[in-house]
């Protein structure tokens, strides 16, 4: 490692090692508008926890929504320490190659950093969940197909915001993994 690197000064999406595959904001932003399950990364003390959630990106607001039970570890870890982060990946073919070290796999990610908190306003919450199942459900309607949420489910919810301070994204979507011309070339079959 160079000796002016230093991880604790830098911001969280710095040094990426391939800043070929890193995408612009436009391309974040599309991304987070069709994901489908973000990893809520927070933490107690030392000890690291990943969360695995379905989530809302609310584009205006920079920030995501995602909800769990009012008591619990992610509730908890969140009122301890509110920096978080987010991950949220999708992948493609598995990448075969004649070199062991050269194996890999299509990929896309974002990664977002910055703070989370439960939302206090009842009708930002209700408004909040309400977009979320639109992402999922949208074919369905709300007060038709659906009731609304009430007063009395909102008391059995936590309704999260992580406000973006920072995001990176990134794609490796070779068509092909790097291959050796000091080893016999792979066979169709494996190719696919």
């Amino acid at each position: 490692m160079p000796r002016n690197y230093s991880l604790e000064k830098s911001a969280p999406t710095a040094h990426q090692r391939r800043p070929q595959y890193a995408r612009e904001d436009d391309w974040i932003r599309a991304f987070l508008r069709r994901g489908q399950v973000a990893h809520i990364g927070t933490v107690w003390g030392k000890q690291p926890f990943v969360t695995p959630t379905n989530y809302y990106f609310d584009e205006p607001g920079h920030r995501l929504i995602f909800h769990s039970n009012l008591a619990g570890r992610l509730r908890a870890n969140i009122d301890h320490e509110s920096h978080v982060c987010a991950e949220v990946s999708e992948l493609g073919r598995y990448l075969p190659s004649n070199v062991a070290l050269e194996f890999s796999l299509q990929f896309r990610s974002v990664m977002v950093f910055g703070t989370a908190h439960v939302l206090q306003d009842k009708e930002e919450q209700r408004q909040m969940l309400h977009a979320l199942i639109n992402k999922y459900y949208a074919p369905m309607e709300l007060a038709k197909d659906y009731r609304p949420v009430t007063d009395d489910e909102l008391k059995r919810t936590s309704v999260y915001e992580l406000r973006i301070d920072s995001w990176s994204g990134k794609e490796n979507w070779k068509e092909q993994a790097d291959q050796s011309d000091e080893w016999p070339p792979l066979d169709e079959k494996w190719e696919a």
